[in-house]
């Protein structure tokens, strides 16, 4: 059976691993995934503290998003998750759209964040309207949109499970949802956002995202005052997928020290 909890009659979907008295470790994922794109951090993590990853309304095991909900509405909704299962602070980790709402996280709650970590993702995106606009077209046929774009998505050479999995998961997302997804991240503006950040934070990416390339993660770290900056060898856009293993070390040994 799914795990869910219900807020104000609404249903989100969340898997979890682990225990213990660390701060725990929140995932959020990218646009064109679900909770499940968090299987290899759950494991790892689950091994030294509580970690969960969260469906945003509208994917995986959540009720449809209503006509209107904004990346606001997303980081809304896991605020409310992580209350439910009593969850007061916790580490936030986020993969591309993920990225950006934890951005819109820490702008809503700030004290619920111990640190940030931001993979793959931006503040603002120079090509964010046309990427959009491109997605919303392809949005009637994701399965066709994913296969046609696993070659940009990844690094080469990619690992072909990995593959099947990005494909299939894009797959089954819900195409209303997929779009309000398309909106929260790349029509996003939020260097003001991003400056305002207080807490320690991460800026992973890929030396090969073709999505959020490097370049924006620089741009990224420098607007976080204090942020460091790991690039991931030979990774594309999905990082934590590609390079698994580097990419928990890193995460790992980040906020060992923080709590």
């Amino acid at each position: 059976m799914p795990r869910v909890i219900t807020n104000n009659g609404c249903q989100i979907g969340y898997d979890e691993a682990g225990s213990g008295d660390a701060d725990p470790i929140v995932f959020l994922h990218g646009v064109g995934s679900d909770k499940s794109v968090w299987r290899p951090q759950l494991g790892y993590f689950g091994r030294t503290r509580r970690a969960i990853a969260f469906d945003y309304p509208g994917y995986g095991d959540s009720d449809p998003a209503p006509k209107g909900t904004t990346r606001d509405d997303y980081a809304s909704a896991i605020i409310s998750g992580m209350h439910e299962l009593g969850v007061d602070r916790a580490h936030v980790c986020g993969l591309s759209l993920g990225g950006v709402i934890a951005i819109a996280l820490n702008h809503a709650d700030p004290k619920r964040c111990a640190s940030l970590i931001l993979s793959d993702t931006f503040a603002v995106h120079p090509d964010g309207e046309a990427i959009y606009e491109r997605g919303v077209a392809g949005s009637n046929d994701l399965r066709g949109m994913a296969e046609a774009r696993i070659d940009m998505l990844l690094g080469e050479p990619s690992d072909p499970a990995v593959r099947s999995e990005v494909v299939e998961t894009m797959a089954r997302i819900d195409p209303a949802a997929y779009c309000i997804g398309l909106e929260a991240v790349w029509l996003a503006d939020q260097r003001d956002r991003a400056a305002a950040i207080r807490v320690p934070t991460l800026v992973m990416c890929g030396t090969e995202d073709k999505v959020a390339p490097p370049a924006l993660a620089q741009q990224l770290a420098h607007l976080v005052p204090g942020a460091q900056l790991h690039l991931i060898a030979g990774s594309g856009h999905i990082s934590n997928l590609e390079r698994a293993g580097e990419f928990n070390e890193v995460v790992d040994g980040f906020i060992r020290d923080l709590g």
